[in-house]
């Protein structure tokens, strides 16, 4: 008999993999969790946890100090026209390398005792049951953690989706000592970049931009302030690239198959709720797994019908749901992205009313409701972005090379 023999197997041990084993373990589940990679596993991203982010990691058992990187009280949006800042209404978040994440994470899933199989590939073939290093694989429920281009997807038939944004990213880190307690967002004319704290003489640069032929370098000498702040600043890493999608599955379950993390759908990296979004959904995947009936058979045809009864009906029935505000937020951002002018003064409206700019974190962060939000504010910031002649009084300048904080 095969070794490969499980409740769970996790196809793809990423964060979003690691969180789903932890959670599993956590009410029990046998999990196996296989990777063609070996830790730790690198994947270019802002780095920064948002407050919800660490609370998800919290119920995991996780708990990241600044011991591992820098904490951040807020954000500030930034361009050369404009600047807003505001706290977290609900503590702050932290930087950290995705290395390390990635090493805290495995840690706490090897103490609860979930299996491992490194650099070993799952051989997915079309109607035919998975084999991992060439022998059956016997499980009662497969998990796809395997990224935005999952195998596992296209495997199970759970490829139909609606793709709404695709752009591209790029990380890189820098010895300097944070300037600022914020994760800082400058919106420049080639895309945005952001800066987040993750050591006391550290910081993660990373950029997002629609243009395929652009790179990190272009789009900071594009932003006058990050170019000079960061011209004497060596590299501590070399820079790596990846696509960032905003994409809707019509369904995450087949029979008994699931997917989470970017293989299930993603946001935009401009939301950073990446990490957010996948440690919910393996909370949402162990309660789903562990309150619904269990099944007797190992791992049946992926291509059986949507509707059949079992346990991943919560799951199904509850992941849109997560990400409905990152997505709504993403296009939000995008838009601005898009058209400089909106932008722009869009800006200066939050800037002259930093009250909405710390309404408008706490609906990001899940602290507030995105309904409440609109229906409070919605009219006053439709007839501000429509003023023309619209100028915020006491105009404050935007971030510049003095600036030591924010």
């Amino acid at each position: 008999m095969s070794h490969y023999h499980c409740d769970v197997f996790i196809a793809g041990a990423g964060p979003a993999g690691l969180a789903a084993a932890i959670a599993l373990r956590q009410r029990g589940a046998d999990v196996l969790l296989a990777d063609a990679r070996r830790p730790p596993i690198d994947k270019p991203c802002g780095e920064g946890l948002m407050p919800d982010a660490r609370a998800a990691l919290a119920e995991l058992g996780v708990q990241i100090d600044s011991s591992s990187g820098a904490e951040f009280t807020g954000i500030t949006f930034a361009s050369d026209q404009s600047s807003v800042s505001a706290d977290f209404p609900n503590g702050p978040g932290i930087g950290v390398r995705r290395t390390t994440l990635h090493t805290l994470l495995l840690h706490r899933a090897e103490e609860l005792g979930v299996r491992f199989a490194w650099n070993t590939p799952v051989v997915l073939q079309p109607n035919q049951p998975p084999t991992l290093a060439g022998e059956p694989l016997a499980c009662k429920w497969l998990i796809g953690a395997d990224g935005a281009a999952s195998r596992v997807r296209t495997w199970a038939g759970l490829d139909s989706a609606h793709l709404r944004s695709r752009r591209f990213g790029f990380r890189a880190h820098y010895r300097i000592a944070p300037w600022s307690a914020h994760v800082e967002v400058h919106w420049g004319p080639l895309g945005q970049a952001y800066i987040t704290p993750i050591g006391p003489e550290e910081v993660c640069v990373s950029v997002m931009t629609r243009h395929p032929n652009l790179r990190l370098a272009a789009i900071l000498h594009s932003i006058p302030f990050l170019r000079d702040k960061l011209a004497s600043a060596p590299t501590t890493s070399a820079e790596r690239g990846s696509l960032t999608l905003t994409r809707r599955l019509r369904h995450v379950t087949r029979g008994d198959v699931a997917l989470i993390g970017d293989a299930s759908g993603s946001v935009d990296a401009i939301t950073g709720e990446g990490l957010a979004l996948a440690f919910r959904q393996a909370l949402l995947l162990a309660d789903s797994l562990d309150r619904g009936p269990r099944r007797q058979s190992a791992t049946q045809d992926p291509h059986t019908s949507h509707n059949q009864p079992g346990s991943l009906a919560l799951y199904e029935s509850r992941h849109a749901a997560i990400l409905t505000l990152p997505q709504r937020m993403a296009s939000l951002l995008l838009l601005l992205d898009r058209h400089p002018r909106l932008r722009a003064r869009t800006l200066r409206v939050l800037a002259a009313r930093p009250a909405l700019f710390r309404e408008f974190l706490a609906v990001h962060v899940g602290h507030q409701p995105l309904p409440h939000f609109l229906l409070r504010h919605a009219p006053e910031l439709a007839a501000l972005l429509l003023i023309p002649s619209f100028e915020r009084p006491g105009h404050a300048t935007p971030l510049d090379s003095s600036k030591t904080s924010t």
